[in-house]
């Protein structure tokens, strides 16, 4: 009897081992608030899973840092790969890599050049950025009755969401609705707090005048506000949007200073990017592109969504 129950003692031992699973994620920078939902939501979900390791690691914004890890990842034979790109359009070698390896690979939140010639054990899970910048843009259009003078802040345009959302903007004005709209300026701020903040001081201190500010995303538009709000600019006169509904951008939205944001789960796509890379690791077949809707938060429902992000 005793020989029984160590021998299935040993065989569950061994069941579990054999199901056990490490991933190895690669994120272009931790140092990003959206980007740190994102990564905890996926780091949450881990520990509620039995037998999942994952080794994190900050490519810092470095490219050959983040190819560096995925070579270090599968040195070390972890079971998939989760990569959040520095650069998008360096994808297609970090594709390359993976699958020489036979090892699966899931990018998440930006999407990459290759999305359309992904390995079959290759994924992508986000949010369709035509979704984003189009949701944003109608709803500062309505706001100004169709008409008026927009500036545009672009995040970095080696990222296709920067290059897609901005896209959006041009789209929406495009429309009969939103014809009667002009941007009067349009640069990037590398989706940083202070880089907007200091584009904004540019334009006002050139006497650009405008009616909106549309930026690529959250973290920007804050950046954009504080530098309005230190020249003496009144808010009220100002519309101004982003994306990614982070807790900052919702408090700035409840204090009257942000207009329009829209809610793109960051939690969500982490569960989402890990779910996928465990089910390649296990040989099952998925989607090649996996989305999670965005929603438009606007003043009038910004208390669904403040313990969301």
């Amino acid at each position: 009897m005793k020989k029984f129950t160590l021998g299935t003692a040993m065989a569950l031992v061994m069941s579990t081992a054999a199901h056990a699973e490490t991933v190895g994620v690669s994120m272009a920078k931790f140092d990003d608030n959206f980007l740190t939902v994102l990564r905890n939501g996926m780091t949450d979900y881990a520990k509620t899973l039995s037998g999942v390791t994952l080794q994190v690691e900050d490519a810092q914004n470095d490219v050959s840092k983040q190819q560096s890890q995925i070579q270090n990842f599968i040195a070390s034979k972890v079971d998939a790969i989760i990569v959040n790109p520095v650069d998008t359009d360096a994808t297609t070698a970090m594709s390359k890599l993976a699958a020489d390896a036979g090892i699966p690979l899931v990018y998440v939140n930006r999407q990459p050049v290759n999305v359309d010639t992904l390995p079959d054990n290759q994924a992508f899970v986000a949010s369709n950025e035509q979704e984003s910048g189009t949701l944003e843009t109608k709803e500062i259009c309505r706001i100004l009755g169709g008409k008026g003078k927009a500036v545009v802040i672009m995040g970095e345009l080696s990222n296709q969401a920067a290059r897609m959302r901005t896209q959006d903007v041009h789209d929406v004005i495009k429309t009969d609705e939103c014809k009667g709209l002009e941007i009067v300026e349009e640069q990037t701020a590398n989706w940083d707090r202070t880089q907007g903040a200091d584009l904004m001081t540019n334009w006002l201190s050139s006497g650009i005048e405008f009616d909106a500010v549309i930026s690529n995303n959250d973290e920007m538009a804050i950046g954009a506000i504080q530098a309005l709000k230190a020249a003496g600019k009144d808010m009220t006169k100002v519309v101004v949007g982003g994306v990614d509904a982070t807790q900052d951008a919702l408090a700035a939205m409840q204090a009257g200073d942000l207009d329009v944001t829209v809610f793109q789960d960051a939690a969500g796509q982490g569960k989402g990017s890990l779910d996928a890379a465990l089910k390649l690791a296990k040989g099952e077949k998925i989607e090649k592109k996996v989305y999670i809707p965005f929603q438009l938060v606007t003043p009038a429902n910004v208390k669904d969504f403040v313990t969301k992000n």
